[in-house]
């Protein structure tokens, strides 16, 4: 509804604000819990109001070249070297798969990110399944990403581990996604 005032010349006109109707940003710090490989980041979060789509940006430095897991786990704690955050996101109990997969995938599963030879990757995923302004069960805030040490075969490499994590190794880096 948008109200009109007419004060001689002057025309005021207010839109009324819904709460809850702006854009959602968030952030993530990476960081290596053993400070073995010193990997580390800072990633950017943003899912425009009333949009599905989440786009995550950012930069994470100190990995091998080459492909690397990268995930949405369920929980935004992590002691025992990231391993407090538990599996990968998976309200609706999928298999693990890539992110063109959806909605037959771990909300969580993102794919790959690619570390160039300097160890640096540049991250700039648009992901359509992942949300940011759902119900707590559904939303992504507070939950931890993880960046892994092998590629994500993607749910693919035709073994039981393949289709919960995509055989991608250890975890090198996780953050808790807050928002500002």
């Amino acid at each position: 509804m948008i109200l009109i005032l007419t004060l001689g010349v002057f025309v005021l006109t207010a839109t009324p604000i819904v709460q809850g109707q702006r854009d959602t940003r968030a952030y993530c710090q990476l960081y290596d819990p053993t400070n073995r490989n010193r990997v580390h980041g800072r990633l950017t979060l943003h899912q425009q109001y009333n949009t599905p789509l989440v786009q995550i940006t950012g930069r994470i430095y100190g990995l091998r070249p080459g492909l690397h897991g990268f995930h949405v786990h369920e929980r935004g704690t992590f002691g025992r070297n990231c391993s407090n955050a538990g599996q990968h996101f998976n309200p609706f109990n999928q298999n693990h798969a890539g992110p063109s997969d959806a909605p037959r995938r771990h909300v969580g599963d993102l794919g790959n990110i690619y570390a160039n030879n300097w160890g640096v990757a540049n991250l700039a995923i648009y992901d359509h399944y992942i949300r940011m302004q759902e119900t707590r069960q559904l939303s992504i805030i507070g939950r931890g990403i993880m960046v892994r040490a092998d590629p994500a075969d993607l749910g693919r490499g035709g073994n039981d581990e393949s289709l919960k994590t995509g055989n991608a190794g250890a975890r090198l880096a996780c953050c808790q996604i807050k928002t500002y």
